[in-house]
């Protein structure tokens, strides 16, 4: 009896542990039925998200590589175009020069023909004239030396004279090279004689 009992003592203690499994899978399912769920959900929502992130990565990386080639293409162009500028830019300058060297020569061919003197000189003068007229156009000015204080930022002394007239003394008095401005930048210095 003791054996039947034992038996009966397991059978009750298996058919409640299924019944308590039974309750428990029935009452943890909706449970575990709703959070596996929202994992799932959670899980696409952050798969799409990584999608959507990766795909402007990618398009952020092509504007980028599309803004470098856009700037090597102007740094290029830009550099191109100063060594034109560089090669030609005296270009025009020196094609407005064309029509005084033009007046020389009819100048150089009348001294061989002509035996006006006077007409030769006036010829000359206009051509010096139109030559000046020319460099104050594009800027370029004679920096004034007579009786001027001597200024080491326009003039180059050749030489010193002793002078007797103390008011003199530190001026220009004689010019041996006209020096010129352009725009204000001194492009030739005069070169001076400096009373002392």
């Amino acid at each position: 009896m003791s054996k039947e009992k034992k038996s009966q003592n397991i059978n009750e203690t298996e058919e409640l542990n299924n019944l308590e499994q039974t309750e428990e899978t029935q009452n943890v399912t909706p449970e575990t039925e709703v959070s596996a769920e929202q994992e799932s959900a959670e899980t696409d929502t952050l798969s799409a998200e990584v999608a959507s992130l990766t795909e402007k990565v990618e398009q952020l990386t092509k504007e980028k590589l599309l803004l470098m080639a856009d700037f090597d293409n102007y740094r290029k162009r830009t550099i191109k175009e100063k060594a034109d500028l560089i090669k030609s830019g005296g270009e025009e300058c020196l094609k407005n020069l064309l029509p005084i060297i033009d007046d020389f020569e009819r100048s150089l061919q009348a001294l061989n023909s002509s035996t006006n003197v006077d007409a030769l000189v006036e010829g000359v003068n206009l051509i010096y004239n139109k030559f000046k007229g020319y460099l104050a156009q594009n800027g370029v000015k004679e920096i004034e030396t007579t009786d001027a204080p001597f200024d080491t930022e326009y003039h180059e002394a050749v030489t010193t004279f002793p002078v007797e007239d103390p008011q003199k003394k530190g001026k220009v008095i004689d010019c041996v090279q006209k020096g010129y401005t352009m725009n204000d930048k001194v492009i030739r210095y005069s070169k001076v004689v400096v009373g002392e």
